[in-house]
């Protein structure tokens, strides 16, 4: 049964600028669940996860067995069938919990690494893993970036050399999230030196525990504290050719397409976190007083804030606009590239507002704009950075 379905039609959830002509009922159905989920399981409890590093698994497993890690994949694996808006709506609105090292966690699993595994596993390879992936009890991670590698993927050094029945791998993966506490790892290496680079990489499956595979050491990070991330070595690491993903030196392709869609998440999630911080903003400025008056009666801030609410809805409804261009199977590299570029600044130009108009109460640890301010800070940064982006709209102006 579709998990998503199960709401009743009155608990559906608008979006901040009401009833989008994007979304069916049932993507408000999910849009209510998670906010639900947000409000009841995660605000009260997150920061003690941001204490630890890393949202607990049963929580991850609570989240699977809600259908939220598997509202594209087939029924047959226990999935909605849903499409990339539900995508969006699921990212935007785990943005909003104001803990986007947990949005993090969650959608890298459901969005960006589990994706290489349905799109180019193998009929066996998806009936193994794909059940567990859904539910939660199996949370993976994609490595593809290494220290001297990131959004240049053709870059990357970790090698797979072919022996027999088993491919050898060696090398080094950086800034890797779910790195640490993973079960499954989607994992780039080079299988030709020698070869075109766009030919000579391949996507691999590498289980926790497989010998000559560790985690180096987890990474200590300036925002996303509830996130584990990760150093990953890989020396000697042998695996079967069973576990390869897709046909050899097809791992850049699978790559780029992936990215489509880890784009149009990451400025989903933007756009929850630019939202949820314009509107503890504006509670705070309603309420805090300088000069024997509410902040709000400034007329200066009034109206910064409203030109930065009229962006914010500038880039909700373009990332709207990508993931259904998407969900119609339209070329859509443009828009989500913009998506990416804009929204990736947006969320960093709210966030320096609103701590702002928070005063020495934003500086503060215990103040959820300080967190927010330093989660936000990547979102120009991973799945490419705003200069690639614009590289990429540039070719095709």
């Amino acid at each position: 049964m579709n998990k998503i379905a199960e709401i009743k039609s009155d608990d559906v959830a608008q979006p901040a600028s009401g009833r989008s002509p994007y979304f069916s009922e049932e993507h408000e159905l999910l849009r209510a669940q998670v906010r639900r989920f947000v409000e009841t399981e995660i605000k009260p409890k997150a920061l003690a996860w941001e204490e630890q590093g890393y949202v607990p698994r049963e929580v991850l497993r609570r989240m699977g067995s809600l259908g939220f890690f598997g509202i594209r994949y087939p029924a047959r694996y226990g999935g909605s069938e849903m499409d990339t808006l539900a995508t969006v709506v699921l990212a935007e609105e785990l943005g909003r919990s104001t803990f986007s090292g947990v949005a993090t966690t969650a959608l890298v699993h459901s969005e960006m690494a589990s994706i290489h595994i349905f799109r180019s596993g193998s009929e066996a390879q998806k009936d193994k893993w794909m059940p567990g992936i859904i539910s939660g009890e199996v949370i993976t991670a994609v490595a593809v970036t290494e220290p001297d590698a990131g959004s240049d993927v053709k870059g990357i050094r970790t090698f797979a050399r072919r022996d027999g029945d088993s491919y050898v791998i060696d090398g080094t993966k950086m800034f890797i999230t779910n790195g640490v506490y993973a079960n499954l790892y989607c994992v780039a290496a080079k299988t030709d030196r020698s070869g075109s680079p766009s030919r000579s990489i391949t996507m691999f499956l590498i289980e926790k525990g497989t010998p000559g595979f560790t985690v180096g050491r987890a990474l200590d990070k300036h925002g996303w504290r509830s996130s584990d991330t990760a150093e990953l070595h890989f020396d000697g690491c042998r695996i079967p050719v069973e576990n390869r993903l897709g046909d050899e030196g097809r791992g850049f392709y699978a790559i780029m397409k992936n990215f489509q869609n880890e784009r149009t998440t990451i400025g989903a999630t933007a756009m929850g976190e630019a939202q949820a911080a314009l509107d503890l903003t504006l509670d705070y400025v309603r309420t805090r007083k300088a000069f024997g008056a509410p902040l709000w009666q400034r007329e200066t801030i009034r109206q910064r804030l409203a030109m930065l609410a009229a962006k914010v809805e500038a880039g909700r409804q373009l990332v709207y606009h990508a993931a259904w261009l998407d969900a119609q199977g339209a070329e859509a590299t443009k828009e989500v590239s913009m998506v990416k570029a804009y929204c990736g600044e947006l969320v960093n130009e709210v966030m320096y507002a609103c701590v702002q108009f928070h005063g020495g109460m934003g500086f503060m640890r215990e103040s959820t704009i300080e967190r927010m301010a330093r989660d936000a800070r990547v979102q120009n940064i991973g799945g490419g950075a705003t200069e690639v982006m614009l590289e990429e709209v540039a070719k095709r102006l």
